[in-house]
Parts: C-alpha cells; structure tokens; sequence
C-alpha cells in the first residue's frame, strides 16, 4: 500500500514539474541549414547543421542573441564515430523542438531585458567546440570535421534574416558552446557590422587546465587531442597559438587576456562538469576518491570538500586574467551546478541563484546595457543557501 502510495506521489510530482517547466517555457521548431552543405559547413556525419529560432517582436526585433549549444568534446577518430549516429553528431537525430527558457524566454517577468530579443539556440555537432576544419574526408569513416565553418555558415545565414541590421547582438553558449562564445568572441565581432553593440557572453565555459586527483595531466591531453584530430589551431586566437601549444589555447585562461571585445564569464566555482570530468573522471581517480562526493556536494565528507576547495582556488587563480576592467563581466557562484543561463530556476525566479543580492539574470542586463558593472566571486560553499546545486544520485 506504501508502495502504491509513494508511486502516485512520484509520478503527481513528475507532471507538477513538466507543467511548470511548460508555464515558464515555450516550444521551438529546428531549421535545417541545408545550404550550407554546399560550403562544406556539415556536422559530423555530413548532415546540415541546424538551430532552433524564436523571432523578435516590439522594440527587441532588431537584437539578437546568438546562443550555441554544448556538449563535450570528441578527442579521436574513434571517439567521434562514437557520437557521429547520435545528436551530438548529426541533425537526423536532433530533437525536432526545444523548450525555451530562461534567457530564452519571451515573457517579460521571466526575462527582463531580453525577452523580445530574437534568439538562436545552434545545435552542436562538430565535436570541437565549432574550431574544426578538415577538408579531407575518410571514406571509411565519413567523418567531417568542419566546426568552424559550421560557425560561419550559422553567421551568414542569421545576416541574411536580419542580423546585417541589428542594434545590439549577443554571442553566447553554454559549456563546450561556452567555450565557443569565448574562442570566436573577436570573431563574432569581426563578423558584425561595426554599428552594431557586441558582446560575449560564456555559461560555464571557463574549462581550467587542471590535474586530476591522482595527478594526471588529463583535460590537457584531451585538449590537445581535439585540437590535432579537427585541425583546429588555425582558428584559434593567434594572439595564443603564436605563444604556446595549439592545444594549451584551448583554456580560457590563456586566451580571455587577448580578447578586445567585451565579455561576461557566468560559472560555478564548483562547476559540476569540471568536478566529474577534469578533476575526476575515471581514468583520473582510480580509487573513487570522489567517487560518492562528485555525485551530490551535500554528501561530501571533510576530506571530500578539501579537495573541492583546492579545486575552486584553482579555478579562481586561471581567472587572474579576467582584467577589472568593466568590459569584463563576472558571476562565479558558489554552486556545484553546469549551465545556469538556459533554465528558468537559475536564470530568474523566486527562489534563483543570488550572489551580492544580484539575480544571474540582472546581473547580465545590468553589465550588458552599461547600467552597472558586475564583477562578483562567491564565498566558499556552503555559505549561498540560494545554490541549486546538481544531484546526480
């Protein structure tokens, strides 16, 4: 009977969440760019790439958000045939609609500042971060390693809808998209007419070069491995690869020095990826030092945090290169959370994220409309009782 009970509860919270996540969120049909086909501008499986298109209204139809999805990275051949016949390889099995929220949403107390923007969510299925470039393809494997054109050809396409005309525009992401918004943020500014407001925006995409908890080298290796198997040094800033190893410009922290044009860093000092897969992947702790903690914070034993707290001085030490400057924007919560912009719960709502009294969505606006500079660190967990810190269990 208990059983019975706690299954009816289970499943009355289910449709609770999904109604509220439907109240906050509006559906979004995929666009396919076929004709970027002809431009070699393909994903990994030599479909067209896509995005999802929610257009502007009233005062915003002339501003733009440029949003590019993440999703890891493939470091081999045999990797990226791994995801090739999966969503993070190919548009014939993206899903044909996205809910949008949060800093897509289009209703106004959800999303103050950019609700009637027009908003692009890219569909990522490069594998390297939208940097790759390879003009031979295997037979074999038919793969196409082709991210950054992939990037062009998405820029071109939203030109000719109207963005050649825009007054404010975004270049965004979130995770390995974060990291794209931060790699091709000068590019992006290149790409934009010169009247045109730009400015970056990275929703945890400050990836640091970190060892794991047994020592090893590991995200490094991964990095240079991407970057060799995509060809992707010869779009990385040159401002970085005339100075160290291709793959070193893959960090964030050896690169965001050099960026000229305005920028905004949103992550977790406990960034939940980077906890699970820098610090400790698998291979990295063969001992299951974090094996429980990495799965839910909360759980962690003294010895557990004191790792996380080493982790989280790292983090802020690789973001030393982050100038005071107010073209330069920071909110680093002290959450164990990944990707805080696209979902309502964190971006704005009641019970969201706070860090110096400051929503992440205010936060943002304030930086990006010139109302106010913001540049925030959080103090140690688990001082922020207003975190939504992940729970993988």
């Amino acid at each position: 009977m208990e059983d019975a009970r706690l299954g009816r509860w289970l499943v009355l919270g289910t449709l609770l969440t999904l109604l509220l996540l439907r109240a906050e969120g509006f559906p979004v049909q995929i666009t396919y760019l076929t004709e970027a086909i002809a431009k070699g501008a393909v994903c990994l499986d030599g479909s067209p790439p896509a995005y999802h298109f929610s257009e502007g209204f009233g005062a915003g139809v002339n501003n733009w958000l440029v949003f590019f999805e993440g999703g890891g990275w493939c470091s081999s051949v045999a990797d990226c045939l791994a995801r090739r016949d999966t969503r993070l390889g190919s548009s014939n099995y993206m899903d044909k609609e996205l809910s949008f929220s949060g800093i897509f949403s289009n209703m106004q107390n959800y999303n103050p500042d950019f609700y009637n923007w027009n908003k692009v969510k890219v569909r990522y299925c490069d594998g390297a971060s939208y940097t790759g470039d390879v003009e031979a393809v295997d037979p074999k494997t038919n793969l196409h390693f082709r991210g950054a054109r992939i990037f062009q050809a998405v820029i071109d396409n939203l030109m000719s809808r109207g963005m050649n005309n825009a007054e404010n525009t975004i270049l965004a992401g979130c995770s390995a998209g974060g990291l794209a918004a931060i790699l091709n943020c000068d590019r992006f500014r290149d790409l934009i007419p010169a009247k045109t407001k730009v400015k970056c925006f990275a929703d945890a995409g400050y990836f640091i070069n970190a060892k794991t908890v047994s020592g090893a080298s590991h995200i490094e290796e991964v990095y240079g491995q991407v970057v060799a198997t995509h060809d992707s040094a010869k779009n990385l800033p040159t401002s970085c690869t005339s100075r160290m190893e291709p793959g070193l410009c893959f960090f964030p922290q050896n690169v965001i020095s050099q960026i000229q044009t305005p920028i905004f860093i949103l992550n977790a000092a406990y960034d939940s990826w980077q906890v699970k897969n820098i610090l400790a992947p698998g291979v990295g702790d063969p001992t299951g030092v974090l094996r429980t903690c990495k799965l839910n914070i909360d759980k962690c034993s003294s010895n557990q945090l004191n790792i996380l707290q080493d982790y989280r001085m790292q983090f802020l030490n690789a973001l030393s290169g982050v100038s005071s400057s107010p073209s330069r924007g920071m909110f680093i919560d002290g959450c164990y959370a990944h990707c805080q912009a696209g979902t309502q719960e964190t971006w704005l709502r009641t019970d969201s994220p706070v860090l110096a009294g400051t929503s992440i969505a205010k936060a943002f606006g304030d930086w990006y409309f010139d109302r106010k500079p913001f540049q925030e660190i959080d103090c140690a967990y688990p001082c922020n009782p207003t975190c939504h810190n992940r729970d993988f269990e």
